[in-house]
């Protein structure tokens, strides 16, 4: 299978570098000091007790690639309409889409039963450049749950976590996906595919709404957050209110809010990435988390005063910093 992760720092890198161990023809598109040393050492991926170097090719430049089976997109949800047109090189007549990325993307209401079928989130495509250029049509969804950091350049470190769960935003099992899960598989990564991919997307941004900008706020880390009374509360409640929209428009929410707290607290000392992005001083991602929420409460006729709140005060200080331009 012949596949191109665009984005190739950790979570890209991290996937290019475990496909390519297991013999699938990768290259990674990258930049800046990464890209020179994956080029000039290899990637080195230290994981599980063990380092790796894997040597594939690294280039900033999708036009040299050409067509792929697939292309695993990995840069945060924020930059996609920045590279939509460099990615084309890549697509071929059956080219599938991989968006290894955070929170509601813009394929979302693709071919979702009922009355919202192909609504487009302005919230996380405000031109309309992703429906056209990445089309939906190509989507395989997929839910990121790894960590991974670049430690140096060239340099990739995998902390916990070899879960990637995949779907079709029409739920079917589908030859793509089913091959597509097989490859990861392969690479000795959890890849299912799921029939109702959004259950699982919910799931995951119920913490990723409230924690990410919780933690953002109040520059503490999540062990912090979730000890504190307050600031537990407030994410609690940001966590209803997301649920009462996702449940709107289909969701099925396989456990309880305070179950998902619960595993929250259970991760312990962690800094989510729009923090690590604050402290960094790079664009935080806060409308694909978040403002898609408030979004589609509006949509679906439903108040979201705490979300709205919150959203309001983390753009506020992303803006501040210099790293929001939403």
């Amino acid at each position: 299978m012949k596949i191109c992760v665009y984005g190739a720092g950790a979570i890209g890198g991290f996937m290019g570098a475990k496909l390519a161990l297991a013999g699938e023809e990768v290259t990674l598109v990258a930049r800046g000091p990464h890209l020179k040393a994956m080029q000039e050492n290899g990637l080195k991926l230290i994981s599980e007790g063990k380092t790796e170097v894997v040597r594939l090719r690294c280039t900033d430049d999708a036009q040299t690639v050409g067509p792929q089976d697939v292309v695993i997109l990995a840069v945060k949800a924020h930059a996609l309409p920045g590279i939509a047109e460099a990615v084309q090189p890549l697509l071929g007549p059956q080219t599938a889409l991989v968006p290894a990325i955070n929170g509601v993307p813009w394929w979302y209401f693709y071919k979702l039963p009922g009355p919202y079928e192909n609504t487009q989130l302005r919230s996380v495509d405000p031109s309309g450049v992703l429906w056209e250029k990445l089309p939906p049509a190509r989507v395989i969804g997929c839910i990121v749950y790894p960590a991974v950091e670049v430690v140096e350049p060239g340099v990739l470190e995998h902390l916990y976590s070899n879960r990637f769960d995949i779907g079709e935003p029409d739920g079917s099992k589908s030859p793509r996906a089913q091959a597509f899960s097989q490859a990861m598989i392969k690479a000795g990564l959890r890849c299912p595919v799921r029939s109702r991919i959004r259950d699982n997307l919910w799931v995951k941004l119920w913490g990723n709404l409230s924690f990410n900008m919780i933690c953002s706020l109040t520059m503490s880390s999540l062990d912090v957050v979730t000890a504190d009374a307050g600031t537990r509360a407030v994410a609690r409640t940001m966590m209803l209110e997301g649920q009462a929209v996702a449940e709107k428009l289909g969701v099925t929410f396989p456990l309880d809010v305070d179950a998902r707290i619960a595993g929250a607290v259970q991760v312990g000392v962690h800094k989510p990435s729009t923090l690590i992005d604050l402290e960094r001083g790079r664009p935080m991602e806060i409308d694909a988390l978040l403002g898609s929420v408030v979004e589609m409460a509006g949509l679906v006729g439903l108040a979201a005063p705490t979300c709205q709140t919150v959203l309001s005060l983390v753009k506020l200080r992303a803006r501040t910093a210099g790293l929001y331009g939403g």
